[in-house]
């Protein structure tokens, strides 16, 4: 998952930003406010990390910027200031979280982990779907309970799948997932990606899980999920109206005999 981290020009900020790459987040760090707009209206990352010196000065105005914006980006607010009345007006502005620096850098990934989850709608870091399991925190992924080695940018690719399960995701949102649009290569690159992730998953056992969608990009199916049932109760009307009109018609000849009768 990609992460945007506004820095304060500070050590901290480079220790957040080594901190996460070993956690295996791709990060991009920037030091304007407006650039954190830019990026985060233009690409999707799957949180931000405000880290500021004095967030009752400037962090209030870039989360409020944000949020009228409709930007959605989960957003954690970094501080020294450990302020109970700073702590709630970052809340109350848009913060879905609030760490007071300095800070254990297990505890921030586990912060961003347990965020990450619940916008997808995951209570629990490992994820089930058939026989393939997925582990959101240690990025392993077992089918059969037996391991399957993926590379970074695999693992990465089967990540979004699955926060995004049953949603068809295109090959912009792909690359954009795995480079930010920063270096970004020849959009094809996905399909490459995604035929070695379809091989090593379905040499592990593990079905088409993984579909195309011809026009759009790819989708991760669930195997569990309830069949579309076919419904036919429009068609009891049309049914009744016309034996109705068959019997009307029936009835009519009979009238005009007994007339000419």
């Amino acid at each position: 998952m990609r992460i945007l981290l506004l820095e304060n020009n500070c050590t901290s900020s480079r220790a957040i930003f080594s901190a996460l790459t070993k956690a295996s987040f791709s990060m991009d760090m920037v030091q304007c406010d407006q650039e954190v707009i830019e990026l985060l209206r233009n690409y999707d990352y799957g949180l931000a990390i405000l880290h500021l010196q004095h967030p009752d000065i400037h962090g209030y105005d870039i989360l409020s910027t944000l949020r009228s914006l409709k930007l959605t980006t989960p957003v954690i607010v970094i501080s020294p200031v450990n302020n109970p009345e700073v702590k709630t007006k970052a809340f109350t502005v848009g913060a879905d979280d609030y760490l007071t620096d300095p800070f254990d850098s297990t505890e921030l990934t586990a912060r961003i982990q347990a965020i990450l989850r619940r916008v997808h709608g995951y209570a629990h870091p490992i994820v089930h779907i058939g026989n393939l399991t997925v582990n959101f925190n240690s990025h392993a992924v077992m089918v059969n309970n037996q391991p399957v080695h993926l590379t970074g940018k695999e693992f990465a690719i089967l990540e979004l799948l699955v926060l995004r399960k049953g949603i068809a995701q295109t090959k912009e949102t792909f690359l954009n997932h795995l480079y930010g649009g920063r270096d970004e290569p020849d959009i094809k690159i996905i399909d490459v990606f995604i035929c070695k992730l379809r091989k090593k998953l379905q040499t592990a056992g593990v079905g088409n899980l993984i579909s195309t969608v011809w026009g759009k990009g790819y989708i991760l199916n669930d195997p569990q999920a309830p069949k579309a049932c076919v419904s036919m109760p429009t068609l009891s009307k049309p049914m009744e109206q016309s034996q109705s009109v068959s019997s009307r018609h029936a009835s009519h000849p009979q009238h005009v005999a007994e007339n000419s009768a």
